[in-house]
């Protein structure tokens, strides 16, 4: 049941993706990806969270699986991030390939650091 239960999720947190990524392209049209950029942040935080829930043992590791796996595995996307920093440099944009690569690699390991942060917070 959890397999199912984690492509279902899989197949939603893609389709959240799809639309957070297009409403941000509507709005702001510029060559840097931010609508992939605010999605591997967001996620990061999420699955930092998350995280922090499972190892206090107020969440379940298979809510874990679902959720992190599943959801925020399908709203993620490290292989769009990658792909979109390639285009920049084969557009001479280097300056923001840097920024879109390393910038949001970084953006997203604090974003991580954070959720797990803010669950230890928590009562």
């Amino acid at each position: 049941m959890t397999v199912i239960l984690l492509a279902l999720a899989g197949g939603v947190g893609a389709a959240v993706r799809f639309m957070v990524d297009g409403f941000v392209r509507q709005r702001l049209k510029t060559a840097l990806p931010w609508g992939t950029i605010l999605i591997n942040v967001t996620g990061s935080l999420a699955l930092g969270f998350l995280a922090g829930l499972v190892m206090r043992g107020q969440a379940a590791e298979s809510l874990f699986l679902i959720l992190g796996t599943g959801f925020l595995g399908g709203y993620t996307t490290f292989s769009t991030a990658s792909l979109e920093t390639i285009r920049l440099i084969q557009s001479g944009r280097t300056g923001l390939a840097l920024i879109n690569g390393l910038g949001s690699m970084a953006a997203s390991v604090l974003s991580a650091a954070a959720g797990v942060g803010i669950s230890l917070l928590l009562p």
